[in-house]
């Protein structure tokens, strides 16, 4: 039997990390707010805690994977931290401000715990697939040692001490959210011009305009599928610590700056629920063009 884990957690990204630890045999004790999300685990072979404490209690590795850094925060303090032993691994696995991943590292050390700020991108395939990217911050021997777990969910890179994993998730944020206008708005003027999109985007595939972007959201655009493999309020939510971060260092960052507030307009037009893909159906009402979605 491989290493115990506990996962807390269990949402968009949760679940499917979760199963693959456990497909690769894994012990795993999972817990989360709404215990129902947490049944198709318990069903696959996980253990359901009955609070954090009894989660966390006698595992060597405990992961996060929550909205915000609030919530980090909070079942950090109220839970993990009570109830874990020195020399336990901390993972949190959420995207949060690179100061408060800090902080997390901080009240760790005082514990004797092991802390790695180790966000993701992917989204629910790339979790599905143990493709994601991880970029992992704390001290390396401790990314050594988590390295096993972390090669069963994908590509992990180390980038430095604590807080540069969430400062490098900021930076996949923002070029997967330029990227996403840029896309939007090139579909938006092919079909306003009466140009095939479909056949557009497939013309300029392996072209410098080739991307990640261009092919998984670019097709969700063209089919107008736009389930949620990561949503709009998450996007929004990095969006604003980007810019925050840029703000403490006295930049200007326009593309970054506009990109947001694209987002956010996306968000307060009753848009919130999408894909970040559907980027596209706010750009399309700014235009006054209306479809379904």
């Amino acid at each position: 039997m491989k290493t115990k884990c506990a996962l807390i957690g269990t949402g968009l990204m949760g679940t499917p990390i979760a199963k693959r630890l456990l497909d690769h045999g894994y012990e795993l004790v999972v817990w989360n707010r709404t215990r129902d999300k947490c049944q198709p685990l318990v069903q696959l072979g996980a253990n359901l805690g009955g609070s954090i404490q009894e989660t966390v209690a006698d595992a060597h590795i405990i992961i996060t994977m929550l909205t915000n850094g609030a919530a980090v925060t909070e079942v950090l303090q109220q839970g993990i931290l009570p109830a874990s032993k020195p020399g336990d691994i901390f993972i949190d696995m959420s995207s949060i401000p690179p100061h408060v991943a800090k902080q997390h590292a901080q009240w760790c050390r005082e514990k004797g715990v092991d802390a790695l700020d180790a966000p993701v991108s992917g989204g629910v395939v790339g979790a599905e697939q143990g493709s994601l990217a991880i970029m992992v911050g704390g001290e390396k021997s401790v990314f050594d040692d988590a390295l096993p777990l972390f090669n069963v969910l994908g590509r992990a890179t180390y980038v430095g001490e604590a807080g540069a994993g969430a400062l490098a998730k900021l930076a996949n944020q923002m070029i997967v959210g330029m990227s996403i206008a840029a896309v939007a708005e090139a579909m938006t003027l092919m079909a306003k011009a009466g140009a095939d999109a479909k056949a557009v985007r497939e013309a300029i595939r392996g072209g410098f305009a080739e991307s990640r972007v261009l092919e998984l959201h670019g097709q969700r655009m063209v089919e107008r599928s736009f389930k949620p493999g990561a949503h709009a309020t998450t996007q929004l939510k990095d969006l604003n610590t980007a810019l925050d971060v840029a703000r403490q260092y006295g930049l200007d960052l326009p593309v970054l700056a506009k990109t947001q507030a694209l987002f956010q307009s996306m968000v307060e037009n009753g848009l919130s629920d999408l894909d970040h893909s559907g980027l596209i159906v706010e750009i399309e009402r700014l235009n006054s063009i209306v479809k379904n979605h």
